[in-house]
């Protein structure tokens, strides 16, 4: 177990690792979109139900679920020790330099942005994983068979303009932060070569930086404007 020691404790390691793990997470978004756009059915929240029953009782899915969790958590652990490790090796700043001349915004902030979603998972999660697991969820019934009814749970959240904001604002967050992230780890990895790089980047910019977080941002609009019969 001596490389596991070696890895944890290397500066390399440790970025291949936020890189595994980070990429990981954006194999998860795609899922986790895709099933999310059951929302926009307009069927009562007979899909969505149907959906999160089958994520919450498959077996593969929950045994995934884990490695989720697990990511979530060594991603940001990785991200605090390297950006410690960093401050303390250039306790002093240099007394002139350009930043934003050589790097883009995004890439500058990663250690912030990376804060900002870490607090939102874990609000994310109150209310609606632990709401699920543990909350009093209502009862829905289709075709005899019982599903915990998750999308009232739904509407109940985003049904407040509060909540709606901090998650179309966080989904900007997450915009920024695969911006650069996605990018970056594959080449970490040393994945980069001048025949496939420019689709990584292509997917990074405008699928997992653009799309993507467009896509979770409609969804509480979209839930909001119906709960109050705007549409």
């Amino acid at each position: 177990m001596a490389w596991v020691t070696q890895t944890l404790s290397s500066s390399l390691g440790r970025k291949v690792i936020m890189s595994l793990t980070g990429l990981f997470l954006c194999s998860f978004l795609i899922i986790h979109a895709a099933g999310n756009l059951q929302l926009f059915k307009g069927d009562g929240g007979r899909a969505f139900n149907e959906y999160t029953y089958f994520m919450t009782h498959n077996p593969l899915i929950m045994t995934v679920s884990y490695l989720l969790y697990t990511s979530i958590l060594v991603h940001a652990l990785m991200a605090f020790i390297l950006t410690r490790h960093n401050q303390a090796s250039r306790p002093v700043k240099y007394a002139y330099s350009k930043p934003e001349a050589n790097s883009e915004w995004s890439s500058r902030n990663m250690g912030i942005l990376g804060t900002v979603l870490l607090l939102f998972i874990i609000i994310h999660m109150r209310t609606f994983w632990f709401e699920m697991h543990f909350g009093s969820v209502p009862m829905a019934e289709y075709d005899g068979k019982e599903y915990k009814d998750l999308y009232r749970v739904v509407q109940a959240a985003f049904g407040e303009l509060w909540y709606v904001t901090l998650y179309v604002i966080c989904m900007v967050a997450v915009g920024y932060h695969l911006w650069h992230g996605f990018q970056s780890g594959f080449q970490t990895l040393g994945i980069r070569h001048k025949k496939y790089t420019p689709l990584i980047e292509f997917l990074g910019k405008y699928f997992f930086a653009i799309i993507i977080p467009a896509a979770f941002a409609a969804m509480p609009i979209y839930v909001y404007l119906q709960v109050h019969h705007i549409i």
